[in-house]
């Protein structure tokens, strides 16, 4: 699922990589790694040897904030077959999901656990840059084969090393229940206005038309990601999260104006709401629709609800730009900057990145889809199978806004600018210029 932390603000070239230093850390995490060898080939994957040629052994902390009940079970799943393979305890440290992203600077500058879970692309890269990582090229030797080119750049720090390792992605998308939209007759909306006017209808059903919930102040930002992209597309969304355009300009403002038009249709008292509870409401007919990401299938329990999930991608708005983007954010793994059983952790984030963990954890959480390339399609429920072909068939795909910008622009800036805008929508302005400076103190210009 989507996340956000809080990391203390940056001077503003605080973020810059120090070459000659990672270059000390790489070399010195390279000689540390020698007890993992190359023998750790085939990584536990489809093709994997019956034994490790790595001496590799006592015990390996793990930093987790799979905390709800479905992954938690999922990763544990996972961890035991790992031990069981290698001999090597996984100790896990599992930390509510919200309370671990708000705590990780603290976390990885204190005594972090050997491997912790973490999020691709600019989430990896602004802790690889603090220097809070370790890199981990001589575990891509391994993967590289077994994942698609994309996986592997999203896992590739600025300075070129690798300091991920991806698990599963999922794509963010409006779910339903089947059997409502059938029960009312409801047909599938490809365009805004086709949007609106089903939720009108459902309005007049007596449904919440869509389930909206942002107490965790993440949520929202999905609504922002996929208006962004679907009025001013996908390179205009990446340069703003990137601190490269401005955010009082006419096209930002076209973004919030259009939300204004959702506002009406979503949960009664959205601000208090976690997104479990929302899912809840989808689950119990309350309401008829819902943005977020597949994760919602964790709430649906039962076989048979969960048979009835179904989702589409959000409508067009702009017809330059289509349906071609969707947020698909990628969660895996790093190494903290100095892990206490190095090869044993390289072992670990190896195995984690192979299509025999991503087998497990699917098996036990099947709302996602598996990042290795072998991983098996044959147990994909149609859901799954739904959600990769969407992934595959997106000409761009984004992390989720705050994977995508600054950790502290996101936690500090774009959580309570959101969450103002949900309270007060009549001020656009004003908001968009407070925004506009806080992004200057922050990125610099």
């Amino acid at each position: 699922m989507s996340d956000h932390s809080s990391p203390s603000p940056d001077p503003a070239g605080s973020l810059n990589p120090l070459l000659s230093r990672r270059k000390l850390l790489y070399t010195g995490a390279a000689g540390a790694a020698a007890l993992y060898t190359a023998g750790a080939s085939k990584a536990f994957g489809a093709a994997t040897p019956s034994a490790f040629d790595v001496a590799a052994a006592g015990t390996v902390t793990f930093g987790s904030n799979y905390s709800d009940a479905v992954p938690k079970k999922a990763m544990q799943n996972v961890f035991n077959n790992f031990t069981k393979k290698s001999g090597i305890a996984v100790k896990v440290n599992t930390v509510d999901h919200n309370t671990f992203q708000e705590q990780i600077n603290s976390y990885l500058q204190g005594k972090p656990d050997d491997v912790f879970t973490w999020f691709a692309g600019y989430r990896m890269q602004f802790f690889a840059q603090k220097h809070l990582a370790t890199p981990i090229d001589d575990v891509w030797k391994v993967l590289t084969p077994q994942m698609p080119p994309a996986m592997k750049a999203a896992s590739t720090g600025l300075d070129g090393h690798q300091y991920f390792v991806p698990i599963y992605n999922y794509p963010w998308a409006v779910f339903y229940r089947k059997s409502v939209f059938k029960a009312n007759g409801y047909t599938i909306p490809k365009t805004w206005d086709q949007f609106i006017a089903l939720a009108k209808k459902m309005q007049a059903d007596g449904l919440t038309p869509i389930a909206f919930t942002d107490k965790d102040g993440w949520p929202a930002m999905g609504t922002f990601d996929i208006l962004n992209m679907r009025i001013n597309g996908y390179q205009f969304h990446v340069d703003l999260m990137a601190g490269k355009k401005s955010w009082d300009s006419a096209q930002v403002k076209a973004v919030f104006n259009q939300w204004k038009e959702l506002l009406p249709y979503y949960s009664q008292g959205a601000l208090g709401l976690t997104w479990q509870e929302g899912a809840q409401q989808l689950l119990n007919k309350q309401a008829g629709m819902f943005l977020l990401g597949s994760f919602v299938g964790q709430q649906f329990t039962s076989a048979a609800d969960h048979a009835d999930l179904d989702f589409f991608p959000y409508p067009q708005i702009n017809p330059k730009w289509g349906q071609d983007s969707l947020d698909a954010p990628i969660d895996g793994f790093m190494l903290s900057k100095a892990p206490k059983n190095l090869a044993g952790a390289k072992q670990l984030i190896t195995y984690l990145g192979s299509a025999a963990a991503a087998n497990t954890y699917l098996a036990s959480d099947p709302n996602d889809t598996g990042a290795n390339k072998h991983t098996s399609t044959a147990h994909y429920s149609v859901l799954q199978k739904k959600a990769a072909k969407l992934i595959a068939s997106a000409k761009h795909i984004a992390q989720y806004m705050d994977r995508d910008t600054r950790p502290d622009f996101a936690s500090t800036v774009m959580i309570p600018s959101l969450q103002s805008f949900l309270n007060n929508p009549n001020d656009v302005d004003s908001l968009v210029k407070s925004i506009q400076k806080q992004k200057v103190a922050i990125f610099g210009s």
